[in-house]
């Protein structure tokens, strides 16, 4: 964040962020998201820092837009259920960070999420799920009878909620900082050791081509949640 935030302040060099992730590639996950806050404290232009970042991962700095969003201003976008403020896929990325959010703004309550996420538009809820499984395996702090209550209340989205799960495995195999408690809702959610799930996001990364009707990023997320639609 500190560095998304100098590169736009201080634009003679605005080279700060990638010359990061050029020596911290273990930390490329965690960083976009930091980018995204910087995003939103400065009320950039979001379509157009997009072009400036990776493609693929550069809609985790959209996620951790959303997320910023719901934290701060969570009578706004979570008890209001506002829109987000961006078009296209980019108001899905916002949405997986508002579900994020979800998870600290409710305390990891596991009724008080499920009762605040229902109240959304069906439409928005599968993305919403999503960052819901993200932060309960990264962040942690919920007994797996609580994890297992919210694999049953997102019913159709649950392949979302797994995918959001994959997506934390990964973030934390990559850096290298396992947690328990991420192996506990790998296996509660998934089935699979969390370091499978890392491996998995790593493989249907790897496959990733171009086209399709969507940004490679969601097609990322696609192949990741077909293999829990069963």
């Amino acid at each position: 964040m500190a560095l998304g935030l100098l590169d736009i302040l201080t634009p003679w060099n605005r080279s700060r962020f990638r010359r990061y992730l050029e020596r911290a590639s273990p930390h490329v996950y965690m960083a976009h998201v930091g980018l995204g806050w910087a995003w939103a404290r400065l009320r950039v232009n979001v379509e157009k820092r997009l072009a400036g970042v990776d493609p693929v991962l550069g809609w985790l700095a959209v996620d951790g837009y959303g997320f910023h969003e719901g934290y701060f201003h969570w009578p706004r976008y979570l008890e209001r259920r506002d829109a987000p403020p961006l078009r296209g896929y980019a108001a899905r990325a916002f949405d997986q960070g508002l579900g994020r959010s979800l998870w600290f703004v409710e305390g990891a309550d596991a009724e008080r999420i499920i009762s605040r996420l229902q109240g959304f538009i069906p439409s928005r809820q599968p993305d919403l799920w999503s960052g819901v499984g993200l932060a309960c395996a990264y962040a942690g702090g919920a007994e797996l009878d609580a994890v297992r209550v919210l694999q049953k209340a997102a019913g159709a989205s649950a392949p979302h909620l797994a995918q959001g799960v994959v997506f934390a495995a990964a973030a934390r195999e990559r850096a290298g900082n396992p947690a328990e408690h991420t192996s506990q809702v790998a296996e509660a959610v998934c089935g699979r050791a969390s370091r499978e799930l890392a491996q998995l996001a790593d493989e249907t990364f790897a496959r990733l081509g171009e086209g399709g009707d969507f940004p490679a990023y969601e097609r990322w997320r696609q192949d990741i949640r077909q293999h829990f639609t069963s």
